[in-house]
């Protein structure tokens, strides 16, 4: 794969950059229909017609594609038949058809390609694109759509480019190391999938113009200082000012430092190192 530069033909062509979709096989067959749904839009509102994700709406007509993320087809073998674009996540897809003819997507890894034999359960060899627990798979190894729950199909690692690394095995619970820097535990029967999740570049393409952005669905963000004091707490003031107060949302939740996660979430007492930011340094591990 290789990000695609343009002639500057226009002011909104000469800073942008596609994907060249190298990985892509059979570009012209559409998606496998038994395996597609209508993807209902609701521009960022809840069930009372709220908005409550803000900055949604508009965007291209997508269709979705149901992807097997639990990878519970043990003991049957599988081929790939094709690896296809899918808009509904940054990650390409592979089709996998199965000895008893069943097809199925899943999230393609890297170096995946057309041809080559996919498989799942727990004594399967630990190879490129094969799922299995992460028991039988050895430390060290890079790993991607990796469960939470045991069953539950996998949770973590599944943007373009992602992979967590393996590191080891203690008292029933694997320690692995997301791409956050976070570390956590995940029990030993949760499945994972070997290598790093396919295109790779995605994270280095510049859209170079609006339209592009309004074509995913986002809506133009507007910054709290620029608006109304009725609309944002930042808003109001003589001239530009600079709000008066640390950032936050609409609502008054702070945008820097502030808990966003439950705190009593059961998966906090997994994690060993919390992840990285860039400015703050390390976030403390909450008390137990």
């Amino acid at each position: 794969m290789a990000i695609k530069h343009y002639n500057p033909t226009s002011p909104g062509r000469r800073g942008s950059t596609v994907n060249d979709f190298a990985e892509l096989t059979d570009k012209k067959r559409g998606p496998e229909k038994s395996l597609c749904e209508r993807l209902s839009r609701k521009g960022g509102r809840n069930h009372h017609g709220r908005i409550t994700c803000r900055h949604r709406g508009g965007g291209a007509r997508r269709i979705y594609r149901r992807i097997d993320f639990k990878r519970n087809k043990d003991g049957v073998s599988s081929t790939v038949l094709s690896v296809e674009y899918d808009p509904n996540r940054s990650s390409h897809i592979a089709l996998l058809e199965y000895a008893d003819g069943e097809r199925r997507y899943i999230l393609a890894p890297a170096g995946l390609k057309a041809g080559q034999t996919v498989e799942s359960g727990p004594d399967v060899e630990p190879k490129l694109g094969n799922a299995l627990p992460l028991k039988r798979i050895p430390t060290g190894l890079t790993v991607h759509n990796i469960e939470m729950q045991i069953g539950q199909g996998g949770k973590l690692v599944r943007s373009a480019g992602t992979s967590a690394k393996f590191l080891s095995r203690e008292g029933g619970w694997a320690i692995i190391v997301l791409p956050s820097g976070e570390m956590r535990q995940v029990r030993e029967e949760c499945r994972a999938t070997i290598g790093q999740v396919g295109n790779v570049e995605h994270q280095g393409i510049t859209w170079g113009k609006a339209g592009r952005t309004r074509h995913r669905g986002r809506r133009p963000h507007v910054r709290g200082t620029a608006q109304n004091p009725v609309a944002h707490p930042l808003g109001g003031g003589e001239g530009r000012s600079g709000g008066g107060r640390h950032p936050c949302s609409p609502r008054g939740v702070l945008a820097k430092g502030g808990r966003t996660r439950a705190p009593k979430n059961p998966s906090n007492r997994r994690i060993l190192r919390r992840r990285r930011s860039r400015r703050y340094g390390q976030l403390p591990i909450p008390k137990k």
